[in-house]
């Protein structure tokens, strides 16, 4: 099979579909692949790093698309590259349709087939795909939420930490799954006094037993984080439905709750968020003021710490890639449901129940 990385052109997203150890791999397995001009350099990987593992290198995102069966990348094809996906051609991605009517009737019209990255999922309900990125997402959830808490980029002028004598910032979790987890042991280890919210009674009786001292649980109720919110400094959401939009767990009266200067960092934001005064920010302007409440909502945060992210990735996506390519996708799904489950879109007709019922279609 001929598979493509083009250079991701979404705003500020600095990842790459492949490291040049993934690109090697599909070689091994006898593939061709082609790598557009300088698209892994943000991410450390030079074009001399890929030609040595075995792909060429081609130099507009026009030929990469046009040459391969398969396209690998991060984020999802914006505006620029709809026109480039071609019937029949298998993209491999984040996706995030829910949250986008635009891209969903692109895609359609595109009669590609679309195979989703957060919507694969294994027999126990984890999404193998998505787990890298959210671990990223939620480490990087609480230093930015460390960060623009300074008064200076718009917050209290709290140390989330905190100094002997003075008492450390509060930071709320909503959600307790990888992202929520890995936001939360972060939080935990600056000194912060955290507690995590959920609806799983099961899941916050594991995290009240692993977490360290200082992570408290609560259940995830509109009454219980109107409670929280009066004192609370940071709060990150990271609450995710599988293919679905993200619920409003703040809407925007509760923002009256909150003291001027607390941060808000939606995790969610790629599935629509989960605070109702929610709207995608860049790394250029990652933050922005609601009533004096800073959110910040950057839809590709891993972007910023493209290395690891992109190695992290790949470690992940590379056996369903070698798959994909190695027996075709249809073959390749009808072997796995995990990857089956990652189908979204197929020769123009959306697949996935959950995006189907949020666009009516």
């Amino acid at each position: 099979m001929k598979i493509g990385i083009p250079k991701e052109i979404k705003n500020n997203e600095n990842r790459v579909g492949m490291t040049p150890a993934g690109v090697a791999e599909l070689v091994k397995h006898g593939h061709t692949v082609y790598v557009q001009h300088t698209a892994g350099e943000n991410s450390g990987f030079s074009d001399q790093h890929y030609i040595d593992a075995g792909a060429e290198i081609l130099p507009a995102i026009e030929d990469v698309y046009s040459v391969a069966d398969m396209i690998v990348k991060v984020k999802e094809p914006i505006e620029p590259e709809y026109p480039l996906v071609r019937p029949g051609q298998v993209v491999f991605t984040y996706f995030h349709f829910a949250c986008d009517r635009e891209l969903t009737e692109a895609m359609m019209k595109s009669r590609g087939i679309c195979i989703a990255y957060e919507t694969v999922q294994l027999a126990d309900g984890s999404l193998p795909l998505l787990i890298p990125m959210s671990e990223v997402a939620g480490r990087m959830a609480t230093i930015n939420g460390a960060y623009y808490l300074q008064k200076t980029k718009g917050g209290k002028g709290k140390l989330i930490c905190g100094v002997p004598g003075v008492r450390p910032a509060k930071v709320l979790v909503l959600g307790g799954g990888i992202v929520g987890q890995a936001a939360a042991r972060v939080a935990a280890g600056m000194g912060a006094d955290v507690v995590i919210a959920d609806i799983s009674l099961p899941l916050l009786r594991k995290l009240s037993i692993e977490m360290p001292a200082n992570v408290n649980t609560i259940y995830s109720s509109r009454h219980n984080i109107e409670r929280e919110l009066r004192d609370v400094d940071i709060v990150v959401g990271s609450v995710l439905i599988p293919g679905d939009k993200a619920p409003h767990l703040i809407t925007r009266d509760m923002l009256k709750l909150m003291e001027p200067g607390t941060v808000l960092v939606d995790v969610a934001i790629d599935q629509g968020g989960c605070f109702e005064t929610s709207h995608p920010t860049t790394h250029s302007e990652p933050t922005y003021e609601v009533d004096g409440i800073v959110h910040y909502a950057v839809a590709n945060i891993p972007g910023a710490v493209p290395n690891t992210s992109t190695m992290a990735l790949t470690n992940a996506t590379l056996k369903y890639a070698v798959a994909l390519a190695d027996k075709g996708w249809q073959k390749a799904c009808d072997d796995d449901p995990a990857l089956a489950r990652g189908l979204n879109i197929v020769d123009g007709k959306i697949v996935f129940k959950a995006i189907a019922d949020v666009f009516g279609l």
